[in-house]
């Protein structure tokens, strides 16, 4: 029973009194007691399951963290032991944020961080940038004037939004306006970058004429607008308002920091503006912020990615650690030493030496060819070689290339050998809508009726649209030929559509002059005229794919017929690789054809690398400036680390385009000899490519064969 104030004070049976005293607390004092695990009680014996540079990252103490994971160096398993790590030592799961750049990573992590455990993560943080941002806007969005039950909009919804913006603001009629789909990544990097529109403008997108500027300025505040309207934000928005909250709300700011005890942040090099500000906002004033990344991985500035975020890690955080993870379990001594040696050029970076314990293997082979021809054959005969001589399955070896173009005669050479193949990540070449655009007016140059080719041509001018193209097309069919599709307008259009298809006229007129068409011609005069302004307008690579047509000008050069130039293009967008002749392959093996920046991440057992020209790669904008050139080499460093047990890197000797030598890849020429070995490649005259060893120089070689050839034709 509760003693009253009043009554007796109780006596304890020892002879002293018991007093009640009744205070007011005015201030309570919470401290909280985390669980302890003594030493050698972990579930997981971590000096075990880890190498030394691992299990000294993992399981060092509280802080700012850096680790500096090479390429193949166990990344993943670092963050996850890492996690695991704190679990182990009471840290309780929703007090740990864990961001990763894709879901499938957060949920691959977490599944195995409950397989160690032996016990569900609930609770536990873990997601993208945006995940996490939209959850925290949610929760605490009111406190910027945001409303809770925001709808998210998806990138084509966010396109169509802005089309809508588009759709209301006065284009001149005379000019190519950027499309929608060009002004949403425009309005999407800037927001990234947080920087102003013109200023993104100028530097990515140096094509758009200066004085739509004001317009595209005047879209974009419009499609703010309306997405304020219909309370939407777009994925952008979700980093830039957490960014924002973090900010303006000092509130919010520390309580996110003492909620999350510790934070880790996955490929941290990758990191753009907005996500390097939110991560040092919740670091709070005692930071636990462990990232992982690799500063010698940083490849994608174009998306916004900043190197600097992880260089500058430890000014931002003066009293951070850096851990460096240089033991490679992917790669041989050889390969490592190429990428080692080429990456050291490299002025702005943290030094990194990989190494490893794999058996030594052949050094890389670096390759020189005639021609492009010559190095598709090359790469077609050596995988064939590999698959004999190695057993490698087709799947195990990826070929992989600097830019799109650089793939046409390739993959026309797989095709004729009857080579499987994938394209990671996008289309193959003949598949491209700017390849298809231009094809479909040589299309119809044979069949003036051909209704897929007008549909796509039509679709592709400003103000025509899919009511507008079946109109036009419709009176197309009455026309007998093409000198009276192109002579005489199309009626009952409105103005703007009207201007767009006589422009579209002028051109067919145009290239179609004559009857023994000069394909490759042809195909120039298409891209020096009104297309070339289309393309700067609707597409933000547009330079990349202006390099696609100037190849396929190139490969057109070798056919003096259309109509099997044209069967021939069609077989290589057709292709679906079956079968292999004289090799017994699985249904589900083909060889990998990639682009370096899709490559990122994967490996394989055999990797080449081609087109290492001077002016493709590095490009030729890349030695304006140091930032730009040495990302290119990061570039080049991330396709090297691909490979597992064998490289090769090719380039070809001669340009047709120029008609003389091609210099090599810088990064080729900066290389000591003795980090590679160098093949000759001569043919036999079944056409066979063999290989020979370098008994006089490469140049020698090569004019004496086209010497030889010349004699022939005479």
């Amino acid at each position: 029973m509760a003693t009253q104030p009043n009554s007796p004070e109780p006596n304890n049976g020892s002879g002293f009194f018991i007093r009640s005293v009744f205070v007011k607390i005015e201030r309570m004092i919470k401290y909280q007691l985390n669980n302890f695990t003594p030493a050698g009680r972990f579930k997981i014996d971590y000096r075990s399951e880890l190498n030394e540079e691992q299990y000294r990252a993992v399981t060092q103490g509280d802080g700012p963290c850096l680790v500096l994971a090479g390429a193949g160096s166990g990344k993943t398993r670092t963050l996850v032991y890492r996690v695991a790590y704190l679990l182990e030592r009471g840290v309780k799961p929703n007090r740990i944020l864990l961001v990763t750049f894709t879901n499938k990573a957060a949920k691959e992590m977490l599944s195995r961080i409950d397989s160690l455990l032996k016990t569900a993560t609930k609770g536990l943080w873990g997601g993208t940038f945006h995940h996490i941002g939209n959850r925290l806007l949610r929760q605490y969005g009111s406190a910027i004037g945001l409303k809770p039950n925001f709808n998210i909009l998806d990138a084509e919804d966010a396109k169509a939004l802005v089309k809508a913006a588009l759709a209301s603001v006065a284009i001149p009629e005379d000019k190519y306006f950027p499309k929608a789909e060009m002004i949403y990544k425009i309005i999407s990097l800037a927001a990234n970058l947080s920087r102003p529109l013109a200023e993104v403008i100028d530097w990515r997108f140096g094509q758009i004429d200066k004085d739509y500027v004001p317009l595209i300025e005047q879209i974009a505040a419009s499609y703010q607008q309306r997405k304020n309207q219909s309370n939407a934000l777009d994925f952008d928005d979700l980093l830039s308002l957490w960014a924002r909250l973090l900010r303006e709300s000092p509130e919010v700011r520390q309580k996110l920091a003492s909620q999350f005890e510790h934070v880790l942040v996955d490929e941290y090099q990758d990191t753009n503006h907005l996500q390097g500000e939110i991560v040092a906002a919740l670091a709070g004033a005692s930071p636990n912020i462990f990232v992982v990344g690799d500063d010698s991985q940083s490849i994608y500035s174009f998306r916004g990615a900043d190197v600097n975020n992880i260089l500058d890690f430890p000014k931002i955080f003066p009293q951070a650690q850096t851990f460096k993870l240089e033991t490679n379990y992917r790669s041989t001594p050889e390969i490592l030493a190429l990428a080692n040696q080429s990456i050291s050029y490299n002025q702005n970076q943290f030094v990194k030496k990989l190494k490893t314990n794999k058996p030594a293997g052949s050094r890389p082979a670096v390759v020189p060819l005639s021609d492009n021809s010559q190095q598709a054959e090359f790469i077609c005969q050596r995988i064939l070689d590999l698959g004999r001589d190695e057993g490698l399955n087709l799947k195990e070896v990826a070929i992989l290339f600097r830019a799109h173009y650089q793939s046409l005669e390739l993959e026309l050479a797989l095709n004729k050998r009857n080579i499987p193949y994938v394209m990671r990540g996008g289309l193959r070449f003949f598949e491209q809508a700017h390849i298809k655009e231009v094809i479909a007016f040589l299309k119809i140059l044979v069949n003036c009726h051909d209704e897929l080719a007008w549909q796509r041509l039509l679709l592709f001018q400003p103000g025509i649209g899919l009511v507008g193209a079946q109109k036009i097309y419709q009176q197309l069919l009455d026309r007998p030929d093409l000198a009276a599709i192109t002579s005489s307008p199309v009626l009952g259009l409105p103005m703007r559509t009207q201007t767009s298809f006589s422009r579209l006229q002028q051109l067919v007129a145009r290239i179609s002059f004559g009857t023994n068409y000069d394909i490759a011609a042809i195909i120039k005069s298409i891209i020096e005229s009104d297309y070339r302004e289309q393309l700067k307008n609707n597409y933000d690579n547009y330079q990349d794919r202006l390099a696609d047509l100037e190849q396929l000008a190139l490969f057109a050069a070798n056919y003096d017929d259309l109509a099997k130039f044209l069967a021939d293009t069609a077989l290589g967008e057709s292709f679906k690789g079956e079968s292999l002749a004289g090799y017994q392959a699985g249904a589900d093996e083909a060889v990998v054809l990639s682009t370096i920046h899709q490559a990122k991440g994967l490996e394989w057992p055999a990797v080449f690398i081609l087109g290492l020209l001077d002016g493709q790669f590095p490009n030729t904008k890349a030695f304006e400036r140091l930032i730009d050139l040495e990302e290119e080499r990061r570039l080049f460093y991330v396709a090297v680390t691909r490979a597992q047990d064998y490289l090769y890197l090719t380039y070809p000797l001669f340009s047709l385009a120029t008609g003389n030598l091609n210099q090599p890849s810088q990064f080729i020429k900066e290389l000591p000899q003795q980090v590679y070995e160098p093949w000759q490649v001569d043919e036999a005259e079944s056409d066979e490519v063999i290989y020979v060893e370098e008994e006089e120089s490469v140049t020698d070689n090569f004019w004496r064969r086209v010497k030889a050839r010349r004699e022939n034709e005479k």
